[in-house]
């Protein structure tokens, strides 16, 4: 049973192996409200997993150490799990979703953990590991649904409330909920007027679901860049926790993700994973009730991105926040024409990035181009300005 005794047990215990992360002060996400980041990103092995799985394993018996262990997960909880069973001297055994990105794979495999890859998500691999679980006689990890992993998960909150006087809401990426009912117990336990809010990707949100409908749902498909929480199902213990503690649960997109790992990169100079965003996202697009004013922290929860899916995310950023901008513009082909739009997008400090000239399709005029650019932008107001020049100017925008 989930105590507070047993988050401060966990503490001391995770003084051996984990380092208490820096809640920074981050003014440029949103400009009427005090945003604090906790920055689980910079944990050891780069995500908060590791105090939850390492908790869990300290807690086994030595039959149950002496059997080895199996877990699952999209790759932070694998290589906490891996970490904790090295440092306990025992055997780990890792499924998981073959679509893992390769960094996270690579580093459970470091830390010495045997790696079994699985056909489909995150619950797909569950279903691998309880089947080895019964089969050779491991122990199972879980990754969320168990409070010796939750009062790990929990000692997260104590941080926070050493580290900031005043609080008035926190806001935690949810999966499966381990992370969110660790937080939300510990805190309302010893200061129940912080607000909790959780949020999960639009693509991924059974927390959600299971919360409107005051049961647990199985999703039937999930798909989000936040692999770290493109979880089907939450756990029993983890929607009852989340239930009774926590004040309310949003969504997010895809690109409003992409736009706060962009914002973290370019504001702070901090790397987070999909997962690890959402909380920022969540304040940034305006989710989270009533913290005009109010200091809020978000748990940016990891930052074990794959560099190959930084650099695609990084570009839908820059998209979605109105960094670059793509126009197609219709023109007459004749000399000149090129030149014109040129000197309006350099008087208005456009930089190009490419730009691709072609003749006109069936339909359209027989004399006519088309001439598509992609630039470089300071925001929306700026690309409507340029917008509106070309437009003052007669050139013809085609969407």
């Amino acid at each position: 049973m989930l105590t507070l005794d047993s988050v401060y047990k966990a503490a001391h215990k995770l003084k051996e192996v984990i380092r208490t992360t820096d809640l920074i002060y981050a003014p440029k996400i949103r400009s009427d409200c005090k945003v604090y980041l906790k920055t689980e990103n910079l944990q050891v092995t780069g995500s908060f997993k590791v105090r939850g799985a390492y908790y869990k394993i300290s807690q086994l018996s030595d039959e149950e150490k002496a059997r080895g262990v199996v877990a699952c997960s999209a790759g932070n909880h694998a290589q906490g799990v891996a970490l904790a069973a090295a440092k306990n001297g025992i055997k780990s055994v890792i499924c998981l979703p073959d679509a893992a990105p390769i960094s996270k794979i690579e580093a459970t495999r470091s830390y010495g953990a045997e790696i079994c890859l699985v056909d489909g998500v995150y619950d797909d691999a569950h279903a691998e590991a309880i089947r080895l679980r019964d089969e050779k006689g491991y122990t199972f990890i879980h990754p969320f649904d168990d409070d010796y992993v939750i009062a790990g998960q929990g000692t997260i909150a104590l941080e926070i409330l050493d580290q900031l006087d005043k609080i008035d809401a926190v806001v935690v990426p949810i999966g499966g909920g381990g992370l969110i009912s660790g937080v939300a117990f510990t805190l309302k336990s010893l200061k129940p007027d912080i607000k909790v809010y959780g949020v999960q990707a639009a693509g991924a949100p059974s927390m959600v679901r299971s919360l409107e409908s005051k049961k647990i749902e199985c999703l039937s498909h999930v798909s989000t860049i936040a692999d770290g929480i493109q979880v089907k199902e939450p756990g029993e213990n983890t929607f009852e926790y989340t239930s009774k503690y926590v004040d309310g649960v949003v969504t997010v997109t895809d690109d409003q993700i992409s736009s706060a790992i962009l914002t973290l990169i370019e504001q702070q100079k901090l790397i987070s994973e999909g997962a690890g965003a959402t909380a920022v996202a969540a304040v940034m697009f305006d989710k989270i009730p009533d913290i005009k004013d109010k200091n809020v922290v978000c748990l940016v929860s990891g930052g074990n991105i794959d560099v190959t899916i930084l650099s695609r995310v990084i570009k839908r950023g820059l998209i979605t926040s109105g960094r670059t901008a793509q126009l197609c513009i219709e023109l007459i082909d004749k000399p000149g024409q090129l030149k014109g739009v040129s000197n309006i997008l350099a008087d208005l400090g456009g930089n190009v990035i490419s730009i691709h000239h072609e003749r006109s399709n069936e339909g359209s005029d027989v004399i006519g181009c088309y001439l598509r650019i992609v630039l470089e932008t300071r925001n929306f107001d700026h690309i409507n300005e340029i917008r509106n020049a070309l437009i003052s100017k007669g050139y013809k925008l085609v969407d």
